[in-house]
């Protein structure tokens, strides 16, 4: 369904979901760019299970309008994702808000995207719900390739994500030869014959345009929600561990924050490696507290990986906020010990540099509880 003259006028929402690590928030950053370069307002709307968020930082340092909705995903915090809107509206009046759902959700179109058209529809042009992949994650997932997973349960979700996806967007394309491309867009044709396949890198832009075109010109299609069994849901999210730390970061000659992110991913990394423990997201950032807004953001995606910096700093750092977003199927209290061994030992190793803990929480998602839940939308 394209859109006509006659619906221009109603602000889009666009979803944007995917399993941890995906490289959702990288996406959202640059549609977000793209449609402020055609001369439209966007809002952002991000969401965790706990507080203090990366992609929060990461995304205001952009310059762009942004809500966080924290203490639980989109279909337990309805309410708070429709007032996020409200607010946004309020103050910038976005011609299109991108939604950026938590990493382990799952069910958004019965718990999101069918109550905003049933009770909201005259207000949202509502775009096809799409799911972001990593590819060499899928590769593992799928048995095409060897590698590190997660248990079945924590899978479930994953492969429920795809199974209601509108849209499945094969991201990272840049990391794949063309035999395993090809070997995936086979997999997702035989398995998801629903969703269309876009394939893309947010990194170095390629496939952005076609996937950006789509979910700014089509319309969610009515369907019948996808079965989901809650147990399997909820037993899959409680097998993660959730680690939200803050820490106020201070060094009279001024560090290298680059370097310090980078060891203390390291140090992580290999912790949880010798503990066997399958990583779904490392994030941190490092916000000094004078500048422009410019921000250090390094990512680690998978236990075999090298955590990456897709922004830095380019000046020493001497006053500063870091946050440290992790989520992993591990205990929450050895996520907890890990991060925290790791801090002390960077702030140990490096002279004059002191770290200190403003807020920690760490924990294991509880049973999703959605606010609405409707198998079919409304009718149009």
């Amino acid at each position: 369904m394209n859109l006509t003259d006659t619906t221009k006028r109603k602000p889009r929402y666009i979803m944007i979901g995917g399993f941890l690590g995906a490289g959702k928030t990288t996406a959202v950053a640059a549609l977000a760019k793209h449609l402020s370069e055609q001369g439209l307002r966007v809002g952002l709307i991000t969401n965790d299970q706990g507080t203090n968020l990366v992609d929060t930082a990461m995304l205001r340092s952009r310059g762009f309008a942004t809500e966080e909705i924290s203490g639980g995903c989109f279909c337990c915090r309805f309410n708070s994702l429709t007032d996020a809107a409200q607010k946004l509206t309020d103050e910038t009046r976005p011609d299109v808000f991108v939604a950026e759902p938590v990493g382990s959700c799952t069910d958004l179109v019965a718990t999101v995207t069918y109550p905003l058209r049933r009770i909201y529809g005259g207000n949202f042009l509502i775009a096809p719900l799409s799911v972001l992949v990593d590819p060499i994650r899928a590769l593992r997932i799928f048995g095409v390739e060897q590698g590190g997973k997660f248990s079945d349960k924590v899978l479930y979700i994953f492969r429920k994500q795809l199974a209601e996806a509108d849209v499945i967007v094969l991201n990272k394309t840049d990391l794949l030869t063309a035999e395993q491309s090809a070997q995936l867009e086979a997999v997702f044709a035989r398995e998801f014959p629903q969703a269309t396949l876009f394939k893309t890198s947010a990194r170095d832009g390629s496939g952005l345009a076609e996937w950006f075109h789509h979910i700014q010109t089509e319309l969610q299609q009515a369907s019948a929600a996808v079965p989901l069994d809650y147990d399997i849901y909820a037993e899959g999210e409680a097998l993660l561990g959730w680690l939200n730390c803050t820490l106020e970061l201070s060094s009279g000659e001024g560090i290298d924050a680059n370097a310090a992110l980078k060891e203390i991913a390291k140090l992580i990394q290999c912790e949880l490696g010798r503990h066997a423990v399958e990583i779904g997201h490392l994030k941190m950032t490092v916000s000094p507290d004078v500048g422009f807004g410019d921000v250090a953001v390094i990512n680690l995606v998978r236990n075999d990986y090298i955590a990456e910096l897709s922004q830095s700093l380019e000046e020493p750092v001497h006053r500063a906020q870091m946050i440290i977003n992790l989520r992993a199927e591990a205990s929450p209290e050895l996520l907890r010990d890990t991060v925290l061994k790791a801090v002390t030992d960077v702030q140990n190793e490096t002279p004059g540099l002191k770290l200190v803990v403003d807020h920690l929480e760490h924990f294991r998602p509880g049973r999703p509880n959605p606010t609405h839940r409707l198998l079919t939308p409304a009718h149009e």
